[in-house]
Parts: structure tokens; C-alpha cells; sequence
């Protein structure tokens, strides 16, 4: 029985870990039709070749990298993304796919003017305060551009909306703002952090901020208010933090 138990020890060990199938994104790949599947990603998908992946209902569709490589994970295929990449741009028809942190200035022309000019555009209609996902952004073909058009998914992508938005219009960095972490009316902890000394304190937001702005807050026990920074959802900083939130370059924190 010993020996039995050893062979099958040592015959298992023999054994190769068990692996995902490896595949490699695609550099000149395109959707033939409405749904993007891995075969149109990844070269070597084999038998996972036709597994949906997403919808795409324009001339591109924009996915989130990390999304993608758990979709091709389940489907028994190992993509490493060594690049770090964060966005996938497949595109339709006979034009070919891309991938990269953001979107080249051939795939996305920006400002004013006529003729079909390719874009971001809305994948659905949002409303106020929705916060901006890599499947709510696809590229499309418009007459006239806003001047600020996004060339960069990234540059809109968890911002939330400023106003209710339609399918299909063109994306506008005046459609978003950064998202509000703190609203009228919310209990907010106030911390103080600075030479050794640890402050804190509960009060009412006296108006809503997103992360880096400045609000007032009602100390309930004094009745008396303070200028804080907003630091997170129901989080604000006064004294040396406050500073640091504001020097520029560190005030606008999007939420992903």
C-alpha cells in the first residue's frame, strides 16, 4: 500500500500545472458582425474562438482590458497582458483593432466641422450623476465634432454625468465632472493631521464637493462652519492635507 501511495505521489508530481491556453492580442483583427468575440481579439483562441465578449453597436466599441482577460480566463485561455494595457479598441467592418492606455489620433479626430468625422459617442443614455464605464463609450461617425471631444476614453471614464445624457450624441468633456463624493446635507468626518496631532471631527455638509474641492461644514456642537477639502465619500481634511489636496496637478481624483 506504501508503494502504491509513493507511485501515484511521484506520478502526480510529474504532471505539467495545469495552464490556461496561451493566446496573443491581435494587431490587424476586425468584428464582422454586432458581437465582438475572442476570436476577434486574441490570435490562438481556438475552440473559445466564438465566445461573446461584447456588443458592439457602433463603428468601435471601447472594453476594459481587465473585463476582457477574465471573460478569456473562464473560457480557458491565458492572455498575460504584459503591456499593462487598459483599454481594448475593437472597430467594425474592414478596419482593424486596437489596444492601447488610449485611443491614437487616427481613431478618434477631434473639433469642429462637417463630413463624418469619428468620435466617442454614448453607447446608452445616461442620467444626471451616472458615472461613465468603458461600455458606455463607443466610436461612431458624426457630421460635427464638439471642440472638445475626448481623443482618450480614459479622459471621460469614471466621471460622472452632468446632465442627462442621449444614445448616440457625441461625447463632450462638458457632458462630466469629476463624480461628488459628498452631498448637501451629509454627515462628514473632518480630520486634522499635522506636528504629531491627530484631530477629528463629525459635521453637516453645507454643499456637495467632489474629491479636491472645498465645502462648508456646521460643527453641530459650536453651530460654528470650516473651510475642509474633500477627501473621499463623507471624508473631508483641514491644515496641511487640505494643502497637499489642492496643489495642482493632485485635486482631481476620478473614481474608477
Amino acid at each position: 500500500m506504501r508503494a502504491l501511495i509513493l507511485g501515484l505521489s511521484l506520478a502526480l508530481t510529474a504532471l505539467p500545472a495545469l495552464a490556461g491556453q496561451t493566446v496573443t492580442l491581435k494587431t490587424d483583427a476586425w468584428s464582422a458582425d454586432a458581437v465582438v468575440t475572442l476570436g476577434d481579439i486574441f490570435e490562438g483562441a481556438g475552440a473559445a474562438s466564438k465566445v461573446a465578449v461584447a456588443q458592439r453597436t457602433g463603428s468601435l466599441v471601447v472594453l476594459d482590458a481587465g473585463a476582457v482577460q477574465g471573460v478569456a480566463r473562464r473560457a480557458g485561455l491565458d492572455w498575460a497582458n504584459s503591456d499593462g494595457l487598459r483599454r481594448i479598441v475593437v472597430k467594425g467592418g474592414d478596419t482593424g483593432l486596437a489596444a492601447s492606455g488610449q485611443a491614437s489620433s487616427s481613431q478618434a479626430q477631434t473639433g469642429s466641422g462637417q463630413g463624418n468625422v469619428e468620435i466617442l459617442t454614448y453607447a446608452r443614455s445616461l442620467s444626471t450623476g451616472d458615472i461613465l464605464q468603458p461600455e458606455d463609450l463607443v466610436w461612431g461617425k458624426v457630421a460635427a465634432a464638439p471642440s472638445d471631444s475626448p481623443r482618450d476614453a480614459d479622459a471621460v471614464i469614471g466621471q460622472a454625468a452632468r446632465r442627462p445624457l442621449r444614445q448616440g450624441a457625441a461625447v463632450s468633456q462638458r457632458d462630466v465632472s469629476a463624480p461628488q463624493v459628498i452631498r448637501t446635507g451629509d454627515t462628514v468626518t473632518v480630520t486634522y493631521l499635522g506636528g504629531g496631532i491627530s484631530l477629528a471631527m463629525e459635521g453637516k455638509a453645507l454643499g456637495a464637493a467632489a474629491i479636491g474641492d472645498t465645502l462648508m461644514v456646521l460643527n453641530p456642537s459650536s453651530k460654528k462652519t470650516l473651510q475642509a477639502t474633500a477627501s473621499g465619500p463623507g471624508q473631508a481634511v483641514i491644515g496641511p492635507q487640505a494643502d497637499l489636496m489642492r496643489t495642482p496637478g493632485r485635486s482631481q481624483i476620478a473614481l474608477r
